[in-house]
């Protein structure tokens, strides 16, 4: 059986998807206040920017994989209108829950799936736009998910990933001092959950690095892909075009 990473960890991999479920099962009703505390509300800024580079236009249409809670959702909904779509998935369960709420408690009502993003229910060329927020990194197959992604963006769709990345050398050291001091005990003092928060400082290290992820890209399909280092590369946005 085949191995892969959890973290640090080495897991067989029809392991990790439940590993990785039952992390953001224990953090979905804690997880915007975690962001905001985790990145000192930055992730509200690269979010912005994301919006930003995909340069939505009235009504097209839009997929957000691993959409958790809805940032992108509902910022998207507002650049397509209402003869857009944006579909809003995850594929956990509580994740998905609390972003369906939390999007009909502000009025917007959007197609809602619970979606493997290596197996994505969707027929091939039906998007102008995928996105992927903070979730590659915890999947299994990235490699599938990226080749999903492409398969149902129309030809010269955009996919944007933004992801945690490799930090400037500079900042490496205190950077992994916060994450994997720092990080645990807010897990623990406002999620009651240290293990979650210690395994996100993990993931990261374990994720593909800029140069690493957009090779990923071009073999899934994409024909040019542009990466856009945020805080010193704490964030990069990979944009990657269908060709």
């Amino acid at each position: 059986m085949s191995q892969t990473h959890f973290g640090f960890q080495q897991v067989d991999e029809n392991e990790k998807a439940s590993k990785v479920r039952g992390v953001f099962d224990s953090v979905a009703s804690k997880y915007d206040l975690m962001n905001d505390l985790m990145s000192a509300g930055l992730h509200r800024a690269w979010k912005a920017y994301t919006v930003q580079v995909a340069n939505l236009k009235a009504g097209e249409r839009v997929l957000d994989i691993a959409g958790g809670t809805g940032d992108l959702a509902r910022a998207f909904a507002r650049k397509v209108g209402d003869t857009g779509v944006v579909v809003h998935t995850d594929i956990n369960e509580a994740m998905l829950r609390q972003g369906r709420d939390r999007l009909l408690d502000e009025g917007l009502i959007l197609p809602t799936s619970l979606a493997d993003a290596e197996k994505l229910p969707f027929k091939s060329e039906s998007f102008d736009l995928v996105s992927v927020a903070f979730g590659l990194r915890n999947m299994t197959h990235k490699d599938l998910a990226l080749a999903e992604m492409c398969r149902v963006l129309k030809p010269g769709g955009r996919l944007l990933v933004l992801e945690f990345s490799r930090i400037a050398e500079p900042l490496r050291k205190p950077y992994d001092w916060y994450s994997f001091n720092i990080l645990p005990r807010l897990g623990s003092l406002f999620a009651g959950d240290a293990d979650s928060y210690r395994y996100l400082a993990e993931s990261i290290r374990m994720h593909p690095d800029q140069a690493t992820l957009k090779a990923m890209m071009k073999s899934a399909g994409f024909g040019h892909v542009d990466v856009h280092n945020l805080s010193a590369g704490i964030v990069a946005l990979h944009a990657g075009i269908k060709c």
